[in-house]
């Protein structure tokens, strides 16, 4: 169901989730509609600035001494199958790059919680509602939202701000997230920029349990809906 949503800026961050060149040049790893996610993750980052809103960057780099998973793919070479340690298409992509004075986190795991100081440092900035965007929605999007939840932040989740391997993918990933997106909403780019610079708009919010029951043949029209 669509309500009004307004946040008090005073108390958001914006979040972007492995906005990184193996993405668009790793034909293993490449995301569908890749630059339009980017272009959308641009505009946020920069309505974001305007308002003097924290932006946080995280970049996903497996260092396998350092990653105590133990199903963890590994090539042929001995390196990690994605995002390894040593390849230089881990690197943020350039027009979604953060400033000197922007926090990037660097991590091993899907989650950009995990290990990492994040929630610490969202907590001693009075941070209460977490805007998200990023890559893969069904994986590391996926697992970031659910970590915010369950520590107590409210989510926005920009939908056409995130991507997946396939469109299939990315539209379902965030209709399951949608359905369990307690205390949060979900918004496209043009609505999370005006509540980025103050504006009230209409956002999707959950209620009750699971209320996106979709189909093969419905799933990309409820997406729309959100």
């Amino acid at each position: 169901m669509k309500k009004p949503l307004r946040i008090d800026r005073a108390k958001a961050a914006a979040l972007f989730i492995d906005l990184q060149e193996e993405h668009r040049r790793d034909e293993r790893y490449l995301v569908e509609g890749y630059d339009t996610v980017l272009g959308n993750a641009a505009r946020l980052q920069s309505a974001a600035r305007r308002s003097g809103i924290p932006v946080f960057h995280c970049a996903y780099i497996v260092d396998l001494a350092d990653n105590l998973r133990p199903f963890h793919p590994i090539g042929p070479d001995g390196r990690s199958a994605f995002s390894d340690k040593d390849d230089p298409l881990t690197a943020i992509c350039p027009e979604v790059a953060p400033l000197p004075s922007e926090r990037l986190l660097v991590k091993n795991e899907a989650s950009a919680f995990g290990k990492s100081p994040l929630i610490g440092e969202l907590r001693d900035a009075g941070v209460e509602w977490l805007v998200i965007a990023g890559v893969w929605t069904e994986a590391c999007v996926d697992a970031t939202v659910k970590d915010a939840i369950n520590l107590g932040l409210h989510v926005l989740l920009v939908k056409d701000g995130c991507g997946s391997g396939g469109l299939a993918m990315h539209q379902t990933g965030i209709l399951n997230l949608a359905n369990r997106l307690y205390g949060g909403a979900v918004v496209g780019t043009e609505a999370a920029c005006a509540v980025l610079e103050g504006d009230t708009v209409e956002a999707w919010r959950v209620e009750g349990s699971v209320p996106l029951r979709y189909t093969f043949e419905n799933a990309a029209k409820l997406y729309g809906e959100l």
